[in-house]
């Protein structure tokens, strides 16, 4: 009788958790909706009326993409907003730039989805499930749009890794706009040489494609550094983008920004790591040579930081090395949200979720803006999967400016050491 009697109380704990929890969501609704009401507000009202924006007609030659990263927590709730706010502007594709699941605890979204189906999701239970949910929930809301996904830190928290991710996210790493690209190197680097049989265990997690006379370049520095081998490729991709007539422009995607930039205190320029700030700087100084000696439009793109910030590079430091690079961070996938550095641009947002729009002209120039989406805004049938006071949540609360010592809502899978400093 022993062994029933144990899994009794532990369901008993296990439903007692999730009660708990909705109990607290319930009590940020109702704290919220005074707070509305006091100050003459409504709920998920926002000054911007979509309804009344005009997506401007492209110009000939002109087409779009659309960026974000940082979607844990609430981001299977988050992306699908984006996905259909964005949906006006045509996208080429989605980037992701990384950071797709917490790992170190189990996501807000996932927890109350099942604890509406009356399952609480325990440690197990969720690391099995959050990248095939990711995929289900996140890639699958963008429909026929192609996904391009990204590594960040939150996919090397153990026990997940980087081939684990490879062997994930294969397809995507490997779809057929990247893999051309594999294959074209392989063939000019075999040149002359014997026929090697090789076959790698699962695709790299730093890519590239070309597409519209633009290079995109995916880097890995999801452990915080650059490996060497990463570094002579990207140096070898840029010989042949300056060499090659047809690249027009260059952008640059990673999850954590070069160092020294405004953000450098949640960046490469702020790791334990040894090799962190050594490769991070000697990145930068690959991009600006290559900017500057092609005069070529060059651009980079990073999230880690849960804000939207733009001109990132505009320091004292980076202005020694020469004009800096344009640079944007775009953490507003679903994270946790996080409070902007004293010294950030007045064009920067925090506690905001949303995505940029990178509007690409003929000659290869490219323009950014920053769309935010609203809680008025989540489509009815992400809704419906969700017990109403999380949604209010994700979009009223999850945020470190707003609470600054909430506490966990879900079960804490992995120490906060493992976890690493910047969650």
């Amino acid at each position: 009788m022993s062994i029933p009697r144990r899994e009794a109380r532990a369901s008993i704990r296990f439903h007692w958790a999730v009660a708990q929890s909705l109990l607290v969501l319930m009590l940020c609704l109702l704290a919220s909706n005074s707070a509305a009401q006091s100050s003459g507000a409504s709920t998920g009202a926002h000054p911007e009326d979509k309804s009344a924006v005009e997506t401007a007609p492209l110009p000939q030659g002109s087409w779009r993409f659309i960026v974000s990263g940082d979607s844990r927590n609430c981001g299977d709730i988050v992306l699908p907003t984006i996905a259909t706010d964005s949906a006006r502007f045509a996208p080429s594709f989605y980037w992701h730039l990384g950071d797709l699941r917490a790992i170190y605890k189990v996501d807000e979204d996932m927890a109350f989805a099942a604890a509406v189906n009356g399952e609480f999701l325990n440690c197990q239970q969720y690391l099995k499930r959050a990248w095939p949910d990711f995929i289900e929930h996140q890639i699958g809301a963008f429909g026929k749009t192609p996904f391009y996904v990204g590594i960040g830190n939150h996919e090397v928290i153990p026990p997940k890794d980087e081939l684990q991710f490879r062997r994930q996210f294969a397809a995507w790493l490997d779809q057929p706009a990247i893999h051309s690209q594999r294959e074209k190197k392989e063939e000019a680097d075999s040149k002359g040489k014997p026929p090697v049989q090789s076959e790698k265990e699962a695709p790299s997690s730093y890519y590239h494609w070309l597409q519209g006379k633009v290079d995109f370049i995916y880097l890995d520095n999801a452990s915080d550094d650059f490996a060497p081998e990463q570094l002579t490729w990207l140096a070898g991709a840029l010989d042949r983008d300056k060499a090659n007539s047809d690249v027009k422009s260059v952008v640059v995607g990673m999850h954590e920004s070069l160092p020294d930039s405004i953000a450098n205190h949640h960046s490469m320029g702020d790791s334990k790591n040894p090799h962190a700030r050594p490769s991070g700087e000697q990145a930068y100084q690959l991009l600006l040579d290559f900017r500057d000696q092609s005069h070529k439009p060059f651009y980079v793109l990073s999230s880690h930081s849960h804000f939207y910030m733009e001109n990132i590079y505009d320091t004292a430091e980076l202005r020694k090395k020469g004009q800096p690079l344009p640079g944007w961070i775009v953490g507003t996938g679903g994270a946790q949200r996080y409070k902007l550095p004293a010294n950030a641009p007045a064009t920067s947002k925090q506690d905001v979720y949303g995505y940029l729009v990178g509007t690409v002209a003929s000659d290869g120039t490219i323009q950014f803006v920053f769309h935010e989406v609203h809680e008025s805004e989540v489509p009815a049938a992400t809704r419906s999967e969700y017990p109403a006071p999380l949604v209010h949540w994700c979009f009223a609360h999850n945020s470190q400016n707003i609470d600054p010592d909430p506490g966990d809502l879900t079960p804490r899978c992995v120490a906060p050491a493992s976890a690493g400093a910047g969650h």
